[in-house]
C-alpha cells in the first residue's frame, strides 16, 4: 500500500499562522501543474505497490479549474497502479465552493473533501486572515453534503479570545451538521508568521497552556460521546471515516510527495522537494529533481515509530520494536515507559503500549522522553 501526496502551492491570501509553502499569486499555476505532471513521470519508478490513497494538500487545491485536475488525474492513472477504491482527498477552502465547483468535483475522481472551516465564528476568522467567513463555512457544507458522504473538516482551538464556550459551540454546530470526520488543532504560533509578530508587539494577547488543555478535554469528550472514535491525537472520525491517507503515514507506509516542499517517504529515507515555486519549475522543466534525501539510521526509525504510534489507538508494541529495530531500543522503551506507567499517563495492553486519556494532551512530549538519544 503506497500513497501520492501533490502540494498545490497557492492560495488567495495568507493566513495569519500558515507556515506552510504557498504563493498568492496564481500567475504561474498552470505551468507548476505542467510541472507536477512531469514530476510524476521522472518519479514513476519510485513506488512499486498499488496506489491505495491520493491527497491534494496545500496551499488550497480548490483553487484548479477541472482542465487542471483532469490532467494531473491522467497522468497519475496513466503511470501508476491505483486501486479501484483509491481514497482520493481534496483539501478546500470553503469560500472556493461553490455548488458548481463542487459538481466539478464530483465529476472528477475525488471521492473525500477535506474543507477548512477552522471556526464558525466571524471574529475568529478575521483574527486569522482566513478567506472566507462564517456564511460561507456553513453554505459550503450544505453544498458538499448533496454530493460528498465522505467529509472532513478542519476546526482550531486556542484562538486568542476565544472562550470555552463559543469552542463548545463551533463543536455543537459541526455535529448538527452531521459531519463524519473532524481534524482539530491547536492554533500555533509558528515562528516568522503574523501571527507571532502580532503577539509580540501586543495586539494578541497569547493564549494560556491551560485554556489550550481545557479545550482539548471539551473536543474530546464532546466528539466521542457523539459516536467519533478518537483514533489520532488531532482526528476523530465516525465508523468507516477514518482518514486512509493520514493512517498511512502513522502505520509507517512509503508514500511520494510531489510539487514545490512536498516529502516522500520510501521506508528507509526521506526526500523532500524545495520550497520556492520558480526553481522547482525551472528544475522540473529541465529534467532534474530539485530535491534532498535523509537517510533515516535506526535510531531515526525507532523514534518516528514511537511519535506516530503514541499519537495513535495502535500504540507501541514492544514486539514490533524488537522485530524492527533490535533488544537495545527494547530495553530502553521498557525502562523509560515505567515512570509513565506508575503516573498513569500511559496503561500497558499485553504487549501494547498506549497514552492514557490522562496523558493525551502530553503525548507528544511523552514520545520525546522515550526518543533513544545516540
Amino acid at each position: 500500500m503506497s500513497g501520492i501526496y501533490i502540494h498545490i502551492p497557492f492560495c488567495k491570501q495568507a493566513c495569519h499562522y500558515c507556515d506552510f509553502h504557498f504563493s498568492t499569486s496564481t500567475k504561474k499555476k498552470s505551468q507548476l501543474v505542467e510541472m507536477l505532471c512531469k514530476e510524476m513521470v521522472l518519479r514513476k519508478g519510485e513506488l512499486g505497490e498499488t496506489i491505495k490513497t491520493i491527497y491534494f494538500g496545500g496551499g488550497t487545491p480548490s483553487l484548479l479549474n477541472a482542465e487542471e485536475l483532469d490532467s494531473i488525474f491522467k497522468t497519475i492513472f496513466e503511470n501508476f497502479e491505483v486501486s479501484e477504491d483509491a481514497e482520493i482527498t481534496l483539501e478546500a477552502n470553503p469560500d472556493d465552493l461553490s455548488e458548481e465547483v463542487i459538481k466539478m468535483l464530483d465529476a472528477s475522481p475525488v471521492n473525500r473533501l477535506s474543507i477548512g472551516v477552522q471556526s464558525f465564528f466571524e471574529d475568529d476568522l478575521k483574527l486569522m486572515n482566513r478567506a472566507h467567513n462564517s456564511e460561507e463555512a456553513l453554505k459550503s457544507l450544505q453544498f458538499a453534503k448533496q454530493y460528498f458522504d465522505n467529509i472532513s473538516i478542519d476546526l482550531i482551538y486556542g484562538i486568542p479570545g476565544q472562550a470555552n464556550e463559543q469552542w463548545k459551540e463551533n463543536l455543537e454546530i459541526a455535529l448538527k451538521l452531521d459531519i463524519p470526520h473532524i481534524s482539530s488543532y491547536a492554533l500555533t504560533v509558528e515562528p516568522k508568521t503574523a501571527l507571532e509578530k502580532f503577539i509580540e508587539k501586543g495586539k494578541v494577547k497569547p493564549v494560556e497552556d491551560e485554556t489550550y488543555r481545557e479545550q482539548f478535554d471539551i473536543l474530546v469528550e464532546k466528539l466521542t460521546s457523539n459516536g467519533f472514535e478518537h483514533y489520532e491525537f488531532s482526528n476523530y472520525g465516525k465508523s468507516g471515516y477514518h482518514s486512509q491517507n493520514n493512517m498511512a503515514y502513522w502505520l509507517g507506509k512509503t508514500y511520494l510527495g510531489i510539487g514545490p516542499s512536498a516529502h516522500s517517504y520510501d521506508g528507509t529515507s526521506r526526500k523532500w522537494n524545495i520550497s520556492n515555486n520558480n526553481l522547482y519549475i525551472n528544475a522540473i522543466e529541465s529534467g532534474i529533481l530539485p530535491r534532498q534525501t535523509e537517510e533515516l539510521s535506526t535510531t531515526d526509525s525507532y523514534n518516528e515509530y514511537v511519535m506516530t504510534r503514541l499519537r495513535t489507538k495502535f500504540g507501541v508494541s514492544v514486539e514490533d520494536i524488537q522485530q524492527k529495530f533490535g533488544e537495545k531500543y527494547r530495553s530502553h522503551f521498557l525502562k523509560e515507559s515505567h515512570n509513565f506507567l506508575e503516573d498513569g499517563l500511559m496503561q500497558k495492553i499485553e504487549n501494547t503500549f498506549h497514552i492514557t486519556s490522562k496523558g493525551k494532551f502530553l503525548s507528544d512530549g511523552i514520545a520525546a522522553d522515550l526518543f533513544y538519544i545516540e
